[in-house]
């Protein structure tokens, strides 16, 4: 945004300086409201790569959360705003680091600096909770803390509205952070989008006390079953109170769970509690606040004259799924590798994958443990040319009656895999493409299955 005469490129009221982070669909510059002085955080993402990638519905759905929430311990959006190239986020600029850093500098954090923090936590959750917003990704790395030692909540990419409840008023999204994610989450029947998140809290809770995860394996499976089983120890050294808390949260029936009002009344909790309140124009109506933010008419740098504007609520619009995180990783696995659970007989699994692929025009070759997908996509049927596309199947068992499906491609064209996958997932009438792809399912970034230790189902 740097104009070819040197100075600084302007966006509306605001000066952009530095950059904060890039990646692949964008970057993030800090920037000064030049009537105020105030600092802010503006993301800005290249069109061109948002749509090439299909995750367009992605951003509608971080907007339309992010734009109901006006909360001391919740990182806010001040200002949105859509060119014919780029989409700009105007943030709260929030310059302490993560929560991650600070646990990961001092190993563990004493009782009172963690009750601190997780109160502030508790009031974040609590109030988007209040406004019907579920976050379903909580953990340190999305938990911001300025330079006050003051929480603030982010990356709402995997969040979930009013709209996306069933029709039973559950959540059927199986999404998450394998460490930080709910057992009920895992089962793939349902679950209440506050309970899951107060099992993420606790988590987190754990983590600031102890220093380590309460849930952790290598292997996939080992650590499911961790999870479903509540299997964690508790320190002794760690304060009555705090115990009895940590066991309430991390209670694998939901049903038993503690609720949020009880947390908030726990002794525990209460202790040097100051409840934290939402800002003043917290119950303005929400497009009004919106529109109210695009009086301004945005000045692009000389190089991009031609920009035209576009109506802010074109890019609100329709809600479905979101992951803003990913626009700024290195690489995005989930274009590579899926995950997602099923209920499905291993048998029907396999012969369900394969109607499928063949149908599409693959070959399909049955190993000891997995299903061999391959395809020539130059169309020839010279047996001398290379296989251009190869995708590999496998099944893991989590219990007898839950399964995990891995979708690998080890090489070929992305789009075709893409459809491959669609194709899979409609046809076992699980999730939709777009929510997976845009929600990183379960274990997406697992590095990798520990197959030493993990037993696939054999698809002969």
């Amino acid at each position: 945004m740097v104009s070819r005469g040197g100075a600084r490129g302007l966006l509306g009221a605001y000066e952009l300086g530095r950059t904060l982070g890039e990646g692949n669909f964008g970057k993030v510059k800090q920037a000064r409201h030049r009537g105020s002085g105030a600092q802010f955080a503006v993301k800005i993402l290249d069109r061109a790569r948002v749509e090439s990638q299909r995750v367009d519905d992605q951003i509608r759905r971080e907007i339309a959360t992010l734009k109901l929430l006006a909360h001391p311990n919740v990182v806010r959006l001040h200002e949105i705003a859509a060119s014919k190239t780029k989409i700009y986020m105007v943030l709260e600029l929030v310059n302490g680091g993560e929560l991650f850093d600070r646990i990961a500098s001092k190993g563990k954090l004493p009782e009172q600096e963690a009750r601190r923090l997780f109160q502030q936590l508790i009031d974040g959750v609590s109030y988007c909770h209040e406004k019907g917003v579920y976050h379903r990704d909580l953990k340190p790395e999305n938990v911001l803390v300025d330079r006050k030692g003051n929480i603030k909540i982010s990356d709402f990419g995997l969040s979930a509205l009013p709209q996306h409840l069933g029709n039973d008023g559950l959540l059927h999204t199986t999404c998450g952070s394998p460490n930080y994610i709910a057992p009920e989450v895992l089962q793939n029947r349902g679950y209440d989008g506050s309970l899951s998140d107060i099992w993420s809290c606790g988590v987190i809770l754990y983590i600031m006390l102890v220093g380590y995860l309460p849930f952790d394996d290598r292997n996939i499976v080992v650590l499911y079953q961790k999870i479903f089983k509540g299997d964690t120890q508790i320190p002794e050294w760690l304060s009555p109170g705090v115990q009895n808390l940590l066991r309430r949260i991390l209670e694998p029936n939901p049903m038993k769970r503690i609720t949020m009002a009880e947390i908030k009344a726990h002794e525990w909790f209460l202790e040097d509690y100051v409840p934290a309140l939402p800002y003043d124009n917290d119950d303005e109506d929400s497009e009004l606040y919106i529109a109210h933010h695009f009086k301004e008419k945005i000045s692009e740098a000389p190089e991009d004259k031609t920009t035209h504007q576009i109506n802010a609520f074109q890019l609100i619009g329709m809600a479905s799924s979101l992951d803003l995180s990913g626009f700024f990783e290195e690489e995005d696995v989930s274009l590579r590798k899926i995950r997602f659970t099923s209920t499905h007989p291993p048998e029907d699994l396999f012969d369900k994958i394969e109607n499928s692929a063949s149908e599409m025009g693959f070959h399909v070759h049955r190993g000891h443990s997995k299903l061999k997908l391959t395809r020539n996509c130059n169309g020839s049927v010279n047996q001398k040319n290379p296989v251009s596309f190869l995708v590999w199947t496998e099944v893991f068992e989590l219990s007898p009656s839950l399964y995990v499906v891995e979708l690998t491609k080890s090489h070929g064209d992305p789009a075709l895999y893409r459809q491959l996958c669609e194709r899979i997932c409609s046809d076992l009438g699980v999730l939709k493409m777009d929510q997976i792809f845009g929600t990183r399912p379960i274990a997406d970034d697992l590095a990798s299955l520990d197959k030493r230790s993990a037993t696939p189902l054999v698809a002969l």
